[in-house]
């Protein structure tokens, strides 16, 4: 081998070590994929559909009602569920009816006809939503770990927001 083609060599070896870092960058501190376990976000995600998580979003903005979030619970894998309460604001559900800050509020995407128990910031210990710290649920309201099980979650816990659904092909979806 003569230097020009060890520099071509050491170039192109360059060059791949620099794409690995930026795609691994990239999957550990901007976009990961995960996967639905379970049935605690039907009707809106399906078990076994697959979601990319943006993990870079909630560095820049804020957390917002009504996102759907991967987070950290327990020894369980990542948990995905609809934030619902917002810091220093007050959550109710009464007769399948959810109140945020006393005021009734529209759920679209939860199936017809759900029935689930009623619910209070109380039975948590809180009065309000700490500085923070969210309320969440999943779609399912009848068969879902969340915030009513679990209680409150960090925002430290929060592993992003759901950016895209690519599996099934025929549900791509952005969020």
């Amino acid at each position: 081998m003569d230097w020009l083609s060890i520099r071509e060599l050491i170039k192109d070896s360059l060059k791949l070590v620099l794409i690995v870092f930026v795609i691994l960058f990239l999957m550990i501190y901007v976009v990961s994929v995960t996967q639905v376990v379970g049935s605690s976000m039907n009707p809106t995600l399906s078990d076994g559909e697959v979601l990319i998580l943006n993990k870079f979003n909630y560095r820049i903005f804020d957390v917002e009602r009504g996102d759907i979030i991967s987070l950290d619970y327990a020894d369980t894998k990542y948990l995905i569920k609809r934030v619902i309460g917002l810091p220093g604001e007050t959550v109710e559900i009464k007769n399948n009816q959810l109140y945020i800050n006393n005021n009734l509020y529209e759920e679209e995407y939860l199936k017809d006809n759900v029935e689930y128990p009623d619910f209070s910031l109380n039975e948590l210990g809180y009065s309000t939503i700490p500085e923070n710290m969210y309320l969440v649920l999943g779609d399912n309201r009848e068969n879902s770990v969340d915030s009513r099980e679990i209680g409150l979650i960090s925002k430290k816990n929060i592993n992003g927001k759901i950016a895209l659904r690519i599996w099934p092909i025929n549900k791509i979806s952005v969020f």
